[in-house]
């Protein structure tokens, strides 16, 4: 009897129908149950399953800087990086270097500019002898009154009130010339021929000088404000070595 019961327990217990009955009563649910062991994950690791699986899914998708990819992506944007550098560098403005200035004597000689004036040294016998400064175009009378005019008894003979002043001459009014000067004498009284003083006809006279040559010479003379010096004759046109040796012992300043 109690044999039966052994095996009808037993045969209650593997009964075909009631196991296949129980086994699709039962739910399992992997997300809810608490007690699943994951095994191979060291001692006391536990959880479900789908939310082991959500861990080591997101732990691959962690940034990786060893994969090549990675690494293209840095390289790409520090070249970009550069990239942008270099253009706001050259947009920036540049300063334009000024020209050089251009010498006003370039390509030309330079000439010296006419003075406005002349100076002259007037001496002798005048109320305020000195140097004075008067006028290019003034004459010898000019001078006279700006250094308070002769006194009394003075003999202006010798000299030609009209002649016109050349820069840095000396005018003796009423004495005899310093030795060793050379003063400006009226050409008709004398064989030696001012050439600051002269006129076209008196110059005439000089051998080899005609009428043009005459006239260049009066050009010069009044453009440069007189003769200082019998050589500046070679600077007139048409008198060269040769001429200017003829003219040189018969005409003055």
């Amino acid at each position: 009897m109690a044999r039966e019961s052994a095996y009808g327990s037993q045969a209650e217990v593997s009964r075909p129908d009631e196991v296949k009955r129980a086994t699709q009563n039962q739910d399992y649910d992997l997300d809810r149950s608490p007690t699943a062991t994951l095994i191979g994950h060291g001692k006391g690791r536990s959880g479900t399953i789908s939310g082991r699986l959500r861990e080591l899914l997101g732990d691959s998708e962690r940034f990786d800087p060893g994969r090549p990819g990675v690494r293209a992506l840095i390289l790409l944007g520090i070249a970009a990086a550069v990239v942008a550098g270099i253009y706001a560098w050259r947009s920036q403005p540049v300063p334009e270097p000024l020209p050089p200035p251009t010498p006003a004597s370039a390509g030309s000689p330079a000439t010296p500019s006419p003075t406005s004036s002349v100076t002259i040294h007037i001496t002798g016998k005048v109320r305020d002898p000195g140097v004075l400064a008067l006028p290019i175009g003034s004459r010898v009378v000019d001078a006279i009154t700006a250094a308070g005019g002769i006194r009394k008894g003075a003999d202006t003979g010798p000299l030609n009130l009209a002649r016109r002043l050349v820069d840095g001459e000396q005018i003796v009014v009423g004495l005899p010339p310093p030795p060793g000067s050379h003063p400006l004498t009226d050409p008709a009284t004398t064989n030696i021929l001012s050439l600051n003083s002269a006129t076209a006809d008196q110059l005439e006279q000089l051998p080899g000088v005609g009428e043009v040559l005459a006239q260049r010479i009066i050009e010069y003379r009044d453009t440069h404000g007189g003769f200082q010096s019998i050589e500046q004759l070679r600077e007139v046109s048409g008198i060269g070595e040769r001429k200017y040796a003829e003219l040189k012992d018969k005409v003055s300043p």
